[in-house]
């Protein structure tokens, strides 16, 4: 089925009330699994850019490979700032399929696009003349600053794809379309390397030709998601042209969702700049556990992106008796897997520190945070699918201010840790403790029932 044909939709998709409890969950299981596993490959293939980036630079030197890290890092921060891009308009464009107003769907997913380029805009007007010194800022030594500089300089250039990006896959999945995100992921993965072997050592471009060939793959990527939201946007009769007033409210509906990505980039860097002042040996355990603990992410998280398009559907159908039964349904799958996932890093500890590191201190440290890190991953289940669920109900302002407080909580406890003499896993505990402090604060509103407000749009 290919969301932009309104004649795949019924004329009227049955109620949850009108099901059998069995008929029901069924339902739930089957739109749950048929959104999350694609959005899970397509969450995969997405890292891969960088990690392809990363194994043909580091054949150049390993002052290029570091210029690299540093230039990826400032752009996966920008990246990530701004996936409220792809969050708001998800559930913008999902409410308005669940009310069977198609063309306006896709209208509120033009607006979406045209504030990526707007946005787009401005973040290339500053990251080209400034390149140097966030350089610096992320600190770049003396040898691969330069190389730094000429990528990022280079990919800023690409940010307009990026964000062009994060919004068309936010209209698509809004669509209850996710094959095609990861279609386009996989397809752009496969070019981007391609083009990084041919630039890199074909064309002797060195470091520029890398990218070059990530800045022409990710405006490939672009331009489909582009060409499948125009063909639809014709089809249905929805205007192409920026309306101002739906830009402005897709700001305004995008704006508690920045705040909320900030603080939670924010508990990030606080418990990254907390483990390097642990020593060396904490730093190296502490990056290896946050790759893997992000990994885990992209698995549950998959099934949060699930939940903001099967809930904003619901509730733009005035099905609040299925966006609750979804809910329900959905929180028994964030919980089982955050308990396979946990049992899996749990019971594969002896394997994977090996696999990182032949430090004996690091292989110490590391199979005792992994452990905290394992126990964490049932609460993160329910903590990503209660997010996913209502970020895809509209709840923006609710998510801002309670990731605000979470920082609140875990700031004092973190930065405590070495005053007091504890080490890097006493910090996962209190990473453990910011995810209980979330946990809290999205069961009270799951519980409350304030998030189901139905309608076309949330008033």
């Amino acid at each position: 089925m290919h969301p932009l044909h309104v004649d795949d939709y019924p004329d009227r998709v049955p109620q949850v009330a009108e099901l059998s409890p069995q008929q029901a969950v069924r339902r739930h299981d089957r739109e749950i699994v048929g959104l999350a596993l694609p959005a899970f490959g397509a969450l995969v293939a997405e890292p891969l850019f960088l990690l392809a980036d990363s194994a043909i630079v580091g054949h150049l030197g390993t002052s290029q490979l570091a210029g690299l890290g540093v230039a990826g890092a400032l752009l996966t921060t920008l990246v990530g700032v701004f996936v409220f891009l792809a969050y708001a308009t998800t559930a913008a464009v999902a409410r308005r399929v669940g009310a069977g107003d198609l063309p306006a769907a896709i209208r509120q997913g033009m607006d979406g696009i045209w504030l990526a380029l707007l946005i787009s805009a401005a973040a290339v007007a500053i990251a080209l003349p400034a390149a140097p010194a966030l350089t610096d800022l992320f600190g770049a030594s003396g040898t691969a600053a330069p190389y730094a500089v000429t990528y990022l300089r280079i990919s800023a250039l690409g940010i307009p794809a990026m964000l062009v990006v994060l919004a068309a896959t936010g209209v698509l999945r809004g669509l209850q379309d996710t094959r095609t995100p990861l279609y386009v992921a996989v397809g752009g993965f496969a070019v981007n390397a391609v083009l990084n072997v041919v630039l890199v050592y074909g064309a002797g471009l060195g470091i520029a030709g890398s990218a070059w060939g990530t800045v022409i793959a990710q405006n490939a990527m672009a331009a489909v998601y582009l060409a499948v939201v125009v063909r639809g946007a014709r089809r249905h009769g929805a205007s192409l042209r920026p309306d101002l007033a739906g830009i402005r409210a897709c700001a305004q509906a995008g704006t508690p969702l920045l705040i909320r990505t900030l603080s939670l980039r924010a508990v990030l860097m606080l418990a990254t700049a907390v483990a390097a002042g642990l020593g060396d040996a904490s730093i190296a355990a502490h990056q290896i556990t946050t790759t893997l603990w992000s990994l885990a992410a992209f698995a549950l998280d998959a099934i949060a992106i699930a939940g903001q398009a099967i809930i904003g559907r619901y509730l733009g159908a005035d099905d609040t008796a299925g966006a609750r039964a979804a809910c329900r349904r959905m929180v028994q799958w964030g919980i089982a897997s955050g308990v396979v996932i946990g049992l899996v890093l749990a019971l594969s500890r002896p394997l994977i520190a090996p696999l990182f590191t032949s430090d004996p201190a690091v292989r110490s440290e590391l199979m005792t945070v992994l452990l905290v890190a394992a126990l964490a991953q049932p609460v993160c289940g329910v903590v990503f699918v209660l997010d996913g669920i209502l970020i895809g109900a509209g709840d923006g302002t609710y998510l801002a201010w309670s990731m605000v407080v979470t920082l609140a909580v875990f700031a004092p406890v973190a930065l405590a840790v070495p005053a007091l003499g504890g080490g890097l896993t006493a910090l996962w505990w209190a990473m453990g403790l910011m995810m209980l402090t979330r946990l809290a604060g999205l069961h009270w509103r799951a519980r409350s029932g304030k998030w189901a407000v139905t309608g076309a749009v949330r008033a």
